[in-house]
């Protein structure tokens, strides 16, 4: 028979470790240090449970000894209260903070994506080269670091090493396009990677802003084309689709640079409502304009 040798409040505190630990190793932590965490967290929690620690034994410790008088209802409770918010809000908050931290990475490496792309739509090398150099090692970094270690929000998703090791070679790929070549087809060839991360977002669950945003720029391009091409019944024919991806954009936020894509948005229907074909092509500039200024801010 075994022979108790962990007190009550070593008990305690072991499960209170276990749990923490275990859930360091969940939502946290990758590789050995993850196996290590479920290893300690499961040694703690069992070593409480059966009120014995073969390591106490080894060293001669009992701190059970002579202790004959139980818990009481007091430090039963506390324990318990501790063990919920543990388990519960650390839970929470873990999967809370473990996304928050990854949508921090891939905005800090997505602000470089996003310039490359605008700098190369606009023609402007220099400035396009310059952004391009920096994002290549943005997004190694953030390659190895999700490649190695996948948040709890993204740890279902078995397709996402395949799409970070596809969107590397996608920015592998416009390199000599960037440098020398033709700007306007390293544009369209870097626009291809937005989709990618649209889908590992929506696929996910995260319900952010900058998805709506790519939502809505999609279904905006058909609209400016249609402008520049002075094609009236096709813009009103289109609206429709637009709008509801701008909704939910608004349902993100809708502060004054929102409302300001709204109403330009809106404006660009009342000109073809009117067949104000020579106006379109300007107020679709306008259109994109707005757009642009909020999503190299907050897309």
């Amino acid at each position: 028979m075994i022979m108790n040798n962990v007190n009550t409040l070593d008990r305690i505190v072991r499960s209170l470790l276990g749990v923490v630990l275990l859930e360091l190793a969940f939502f946290w932590l990758a590789g050995g240090w993850q196996i290590g965490a479920y290893v300690a967290g499961a040694i703690m929690i069992v070593t409480a449970g059966i009120h014995f620690c073969p390591l106490y034994r080894i060293l001669g410790i009992n701190p059970a000894a002579g202790v004959a008088k139980g818990p009481g209802k007091a430090m039963i409770a506390i324990a318990g209260v501790l063990l919920a918010v543990i388990i519960i809000g650390g839970s929470y908050a873990s999967n809370f903070f473990t996304r928050k931290l990854f949508l921090e990475d891939f905005n800090a490496m997505n602000n470089y994506y996003k310039q490359t792309l605008f700098l190369t739509g606009k023609n402007e090398r220099e400035k396009a080269v310059a952004n391009y150099e920096s994002l290549l090692p943005a997004y190694q970094r953030f390659q190895q670091k999700y490649s190695a270690y996948q948040p709890y929000a993204l740890k279902g998703d078995g397709q996402l090493q395949s799409d970070l090791a596809r969107v590397a070679d996608m920015f592998a790929g416009v390199s000599t396009l960037v440098r020398t070549g033709d700007l306007h087809q390293a544009h369209l060839d870097l626009e291809k990677v937005r989709p990618v991360f649209q889908d590992m977002f929506k696929r996910n669950g995260f319900s952010m802003l900058a998805v709506a945003l790519v939502d809505f720029h999609d279904a905006m391009e058909l609209m400016l084309d249609a402008a520049n091409a002075k094609d009236h019944s096709k813009l009103v024919a289109l609206y429709a689709q637009v709008s509801e991806k701008l909704n939910v954009v608004e349902a993100e936020t809708n502060d004054a640079e929102i409302q300001l894509i709204r109403k330009n948005l809106d404006a660009l229907l009342g000109l073809a409502k009117e067949a104000r074909n020579d106006q379109l092509p300007a107020k679709g500039e306008e259109l994109k304009s707005s757009f642009v200024k909020v999503y190299l801010k907050r897309g």
